[in-house]
């Protein structure tokens, strides 16, 4: 079943999320829900506070990305076929030079923005078996499960631009968080005007 994203300017995007265990009602329903809205919306990663759930879990499939000309073989490689859910996770180590690429997110659609983060990551965590892992990851990798990450910390790759670009962003923000922006997918819009 298709569920609806979560847009900009709800509350539930700013919480930092529980954990959960696997006692959590219709948990592998909820999963197969949230791939099902992830790929409707064409996105390569969805945390569950996007579907309006503050709890610890994300997925991520980078096959889309496996396309990508600019990649070397190894990194095409890596993408390709990547499909994990991450549950309970937590970044144990982030490493290296922080490095620019454009990033964009299904509940701020329509905006993209070059964001730095750190090419290298270790994370910890349980798959949807409750099995547990300590993983390393690098490049576009890395970045797609920081970006979800923040996700489930309640933070927003707009909240890692400058200032300036901040201010530049708000009206689009708020329009946003209004319901005035024409998508794709269905949407859960926090500040729409009700009879309108």
């Amino acid at each position: 079943m298709i569920l609806p994203i979560v847009a900009y300017g709800d509350p539930v995007l700013r919480k930092v999320a529980k954990e959960i265990n696997d006692e959590y009602p219709k948990l592998s329903e909820l999963i197969a829900n949230m791939w099902e809205t992830m790929y409707n919306a064409h996105g390569v990663g969805l945390a569950a506070p996007q579907v309006g759930l503050p709890i610890r879990m994300f997925m991520v499939d980078t096959t889309p990305f496996s396309d990508d000309e600019e990649l070397g073989p190894e990194e095409q490689e890596a993408l390709k076929g990547f499909k994990k859910v991450f549950i309970n996770a937590k970044i144990e180590e982030e490493i290296g030079d922080e490095w620019d690429f454009n990033e964009g997110c299904l509940s701020i659609p329509d905006i993209r923005e070059d964001v730095k983060r750190k090419p290298q990551l270790t994370i910890s965590y349980v798959d949807e078996n409750f099995n547990a892992h300590i993983e390393t990851y690098d490049g576009l990798l890395a970045r797609v499960i920081q970006h979800e990450y923040d996700h489930i910390q309640g933070v927003l790759f707009t909240d890692k631009l400058s200032s300036l670009k901040k201010r530049l962003l708000k009206s689009r923000l708020d329009k946003i968080s209004k319901g005035k922006i024409s998508v794709d997918y269905k949407m859960r819009f926090p500040n729409i005007k009700k009879g309108r």
